[in-house]
């Protein structure tokens, strides 16, 4: 194993959630790698999506919840450019090894990726309340 690879899986932690024999392999590489990874880059996915807002949804912050809800899921589901960004910031801290097993099932796990991110991103909807830069 590599440096990296090693500094990585440290910079990473811990499984989050459960894995066992009856896991599905993409569940195991959620739990294992993508979870890591997604609470990790987590400020650097809530200072994204600001930027995001500020300049593509700039009535955001007048919206209701429930719009302002909508808006996260339709930003990362319809906007390519935008969700090939959020992957990368994920994909980048994947080992040689998670790379080559991401690449296997790249559909699966990126749905699997960009649904937890929505949720991560919906679930902390306060942090988007206001236009105040940090």
């Amino acid at each position: 194993m590599s440096q990296r690879d090693i500094f990585l899986k440290e910079l990473r932690g811990e499984t989050i959630g459960s894995i066992s024999s009856q896991s599905s392999s993409d569940e195991t590489f959620q739990n294992e790698v993508l979870r890591p990874i997604l609470k990790l880059q987590n400020d650097l996915f809530i200072a994204s999506f600001k930027n995001y807002i500020t300049k593509y949804k700039s009535d955001f912050y007048s919206q209701s919840i429930e719009k302002k809800l909508a808006a996260i899921e339709n930003s990362i589901q319809k906007d390519i450019k935008y969700r090939n960004a959020l992957k990368g910031m994920v994909i980048g801290l994947f080992t040689i090894e998670e790379y080559s097993i991401y690449i296997k099932n790249s559909s699966s796990l990126n749905k699997r990726m960009m649904t937890m991110l929505i949720e991560r991103l919906r679930s902390q909807i306060q942090l988007f309340e206001t236009s105040s830069s940090e």
